[in-house]
């Protein structure tokens, strides 16, 4: 699916192109099925990466096989089966049949998981993963506050949290109320209650330790009065407002940009293999109907993943 230029989901548009062929350090990878995330949308109206060189193929998760190799790559063969967030690059994204990719960036796919499982894994995964166990390093017998907890990242964000062994209560709208309950998180209804009071409720008023702010503008400026002097917060999104409580209570804040690298995929790897989290899957479509995933991503009420299945 190429996109020639900027604009709604109508400019994404079924091409053949030529084929490609994998250079020194690099494996040519047959996608078998492909994430969808809001980035991917945001590229495509031009506002994450307006010198995008166009067209462009778009594209973050990647599950499939090794379909070759090139010169100089000997932890990968033919036939592997693999998993990875590819570079954004004008030609390197995951709508497509065939993709390469840096051999450095790339993990073996978890077992037990199938390839639409898998392919919503790399980049919402990693994302949550950076977030919670890397930067926010939550232990046992914490609590947790995830904003937006049933979207792509907060799905899993919440399922890590939970797994660190941390109390969790994850927002989200009135119908994704159950599964957050079905992922073991207390959820709080945004629409009828104000998160930062429900935090301090169940705390008994002492705050959480840690907030994942996935929602972005001055939330992150409310999240301060829910989280304890000394706590953590993290944010995928730019803040708004002032931040004046965060250094008047000694909280730290971590910015988080996913990075490309295989040793993250496989650190949180064992997680989906021990059955202590899953991917969750809100809808599976063929390629050609890649513009349907993207009005889903347009309204910002996404549960979960969609899912491209390529086979």
């Amino acid at each position: 699916m190429v996109m020639a230029e900027f604009g709604g989901p109508d400019v994404l548009t079924l091409r053949e192109v030529d084929r490609p062929e994998p250079g020194p350090g690099e494996i040519l990878v047959r996608v078998l099925a492909s994430g969808t995330n809001p980035v991917e949308a945001k590229i495509r109206q031009g506002v994450a990466i307006p010198d995008l060189e166009l067209p462009a193929v778009l594209g973050g998760d990647v599950s499939g096989v090794v379909e070759a190799v090139g010169p100089g790559v000997k932890e990968f063969a033919e036939g592997d089966e693999v998993f990875y967030t590819p570079e954004m690059a004008s030609r390197s994204g995951s709508y497509a049949e065939l993709n390469v990719v840096a051999a450095a960036i790339v993990a073996p796919k978890p077992g037990g998981l199938s390839h639409v499982e898998a392919a919503a894994i790399p980049l919402a995964g990693g994302t949550a993963w950076e977030a919670v166990v890397r930067r926010l390093a939550v232990r046992p017998g914490e609590t947790v506050l995830v904003h937006a907890g049933a979207g792509g990242v907060g799905t899993f964000a919440v399922q890590f949290a939970i797994a660190a062994g941390a109390r969790v209560l994850a927002t989200a709208g009135p119908d994704n109320q159950d599964l957050l309950r079905e992922l073991g998180a207390v959820p709080v209804d945004y629409h009828e209650a104000d998160p930062v009071e429900v935090a301090l409720e169940h705390t008994g008023g002492t705050e959480v330790d840690a907030v994942l702010d996935l929602v972005g503008g001055e939330n992150l400026v409310k999240s301060c009065a829910a989280t304890r002097a000394f706590g953590r917060i993290a944010t995928v999104l730019p803040p708004k407002g002032e931040l004046g409580p965060l250094y008047q209570r000694n909280q730290q804040l971590h910015g988080i940009l996913l990075t490309r690298e295989r040793r993250r995929l496989e650190e949180l790897t064992p997680v989906f293999e021990r059955r202590q989290a899953r991917p969750v899957v809100e809808e599976v479509l063929p390629l050609e109907q890649v513009r349907k995933a993207h009005e889903r991503l347009d309204s910002g009420h996404g549960r979960g993943k969609t899912i491209l299945d390529l086979t």
